[in-house]
């Protein structure tokens, strides 16, 4: 009998999500509270021979694969994982296999952030359920305002065509756009600073790696503005924290709205989310039923394969 661990499943639902049961070779323990303490994540696991990973929720460094002397098989995810070091996973003859990843739910979720900034929705809904006021702010129209995209990819560009659906000026830039693919957008290429110069929102959809690493900082966010703001639905560490910090404690960037925090799960203590200038939801970019149902089946079937002997889906 194969031992499955499945961790990460904070919203405690991933037993909806799949036929578990379908396999009388594999037999899961499902886990829903975040474990930080490394000592603590390797005696739990101790005994699994495969685990199952919600994106980069729970780390998995070589000193955990190295401590876990069962463990063949992991399964996270969507189509990569950065918290998985994935040389360490080769070294000991560890497997690692991904799912699918739909995707829209992260740019529907941007724009909904971009929306809720606009109509300043967290003032009036406050305004009227906590402290009893009526129309207590006034919103903006986002017709006829600039959107700037940085990261034209799979997301940025469904969030370009949101924007440009909804009559926005849409700009973008990367280090390696392809112009002919922002102009079959509707898009207009422009240069980093000028994109942060004319924008009137920017919203963030760049892959994290050593050369995105503060790839936005205090110069970018000046030119924004105090009439400006920024969404990262990404990852927090694509924008200088400090300088972000800075900018928004001193009113030289208007706001920002962002699902992602440099240490995760967050909570009222971090500076961000307790910031005034700052709407704050918990990494759900990509929480939704229609996603986890991908995400759960495609790891489900992935854990089958690999019993079977045919490993599907492999990143590593």
């Amino acid at each position: 009998m194969m031992q499955i661990a499945i961790l990460d499943d904070y919203f405690n639902r991933a037993e909806s999500f799949a036929d578990w049961d379908s396999s009388d070779a594999l037999t899961f323990t499902f886990i829903d509270s975040h474990i930080p303490n490394t000592d603590e994540l390797i005696e739990i696991l101790l005994p699994f021979d495969a685990i199952g990973v919600m994106r980069e929720r729970t780390p998995f460094p070589r000193e955990v694969i190295e401590a876990l002397p069962n463990l063949q098989l992991i399964v996270t995810s969507g189509k990569q994982n950065v918290a998985i070091d994935l040389d360490a996973a080769r070294d000991r003859g560890v497997i690692v296999c991904g799912t699918s990843s739909p995707g829209h739910a992260t740019a529907e979720h941007a724009f909904m952030l971009i929306m809720m900034l606009c109509r300043k929705a967290v003032p009036l809904i406050n305004g009227l359920k906590i402290d009893n006021v009526w129309q207590p702010v006034m919103g903006r129209d986002l017709r006829g305002k600039t959107l700037g995209i940085v990261g034209l990819g799979r997301l940025g560009s469904q969030v370009a065509m949101l924007g440009l659906a909804i009559g926005m000026d849409v700009l973008a830039w990367s280090s390696n756009l392809d112009t002919e693919k922002a102009i079959a957008t509707g898009v207009t290429a422009v240069s980093k600073s000028e994109l942060f110069l004319r924008s009137d929102f920017v919203s963030i959809h760049y892959k994290l790696s050593e050369r995105s690493r503060g790839l936005i900082g205090e110069d970018e966010l000046s030119l924004l503005g105090s009439d400006g703001y920024i969404v990262n639905t990404s990852r927090a560490e694509i924008i200088d924290q400090e300088a972000l910090l800075r900018c928004l404690d001193t009113g030289t960037l208007g706001g920002l709205a962002t699902d992602v925090f440099p240490l995760e799960p967050a909570n009222s203590s971090d500076r961000l989310v307790a910031h005034p200038r700052v709407l704050a939801t918990p990494h759900v970019g990509y929480c939704t039923e229609e996603t986890f149902t991908v995400f759960y089946q495609e790891m489900l079937a992935a854990f089958e394969s690999f019993q079977k002997g045919s490993p599907i889906n492999v990143i590593s």
